[in-house]
């Protein structure tokens, strides 16, 4: 099976880390990937093909007034009333999208109502990361705040996983910072970038480790994983 990375073009030498990361965990969560999967807010659709690996059938769901170039089969506000039938999905995945949504507890009730009974929904948003996409950034959650809301919906057996610990966040956040370095003519760009390549490289095979060694590595992830069931 390809790694979901292979489909996703933001992977690069500053940060392919979180993308490490998120691989990890969405193999982890591949054996909840069956039937109709939909993926709520797809964007550009970058794991259709991966998901389809497990899956019979991807719908993907978006809006029209995206910063991406939307691939959707099915055009929805998120905000709003799903324009999907109920009991339709029998898997939802939804990532780096709640962050995003103005009504966030209508999307996780609207989502428990397209779900089947007994399906699951597996949920990526990030904690300790900065505004982006804006305007549209409203909300971080911590963990006891995604508990409360996916109780609030309806669902049951909710396990939430933290992606990462403080080094994975802080070198991250390093190495995006340090691209601002890159200015000037494209002589000078060049060597900046070469002089931050082994830094970039260093830090993100570092940082697991570190994370490994710190008692409350969690406390301080750069985003979370919810697994919940209807």
């Amino acid at each position: 099976m390809q790694k979901p990375s292979k489909y996703h073009n933001n992977r690069k030498s500053y940060n392919w880390l979180i993308y490490d990361t998120g691989d990890k965990w969405l193999m982890e969560y591949s054996k909840y990937y069956k039937g109709t999967l939909v993926d709520l807010g797809c964007g550009t659709a970058p794991y259709k093909d991966f998901f389809l690996q497990y899956a019979d059938k991807y719908v993907g769901v978006d809006w029209t007034n995206t910063l991406h170039n939307s691939k959707a089969d099915v055009i929805s506000n998120l905000n709003e009333k799903i324009k999907m039938p109920d009991d339709y999905a029998d898997t939802i995945v939804s990532l780096s999208v709640m962050e995003h949504l103005c009504e966030p507890q209508i999307f996780l009730n609207e989502s428990y109502m397209i779900l089947k009974d007994g399906g699951i929904m597996i949920l990526q948003v990030p904690w300790m990361w900065w505004v982006h996409e804006a305007p549209y950034d409203y909300f971080r959650y911590t963990p006891y705040g995604l508990k409360y809301m996916f109780e609030k919906a309806g669902y049951k057996d909710i396990h939430i996983q933290p992606t990462s610990g403080f080094f994975t966040m802080w070198f991250l956040k390093m190495n995006y910072f340090s691209l601002k370095w890159i200015k000037g003519s494209k002589i000078r760009r060049s060597f900046t970038r070469g002089l931050l390549i082994p830094f970039w490289y260093l830090s993100q095979k570092l940082a697991p480790w570190l994370d490994s060694k710190h008692r409350g590595w969690s406390l301080e992830s750069a985003g979370f994983f919810v697994v919940a069931k209807k």
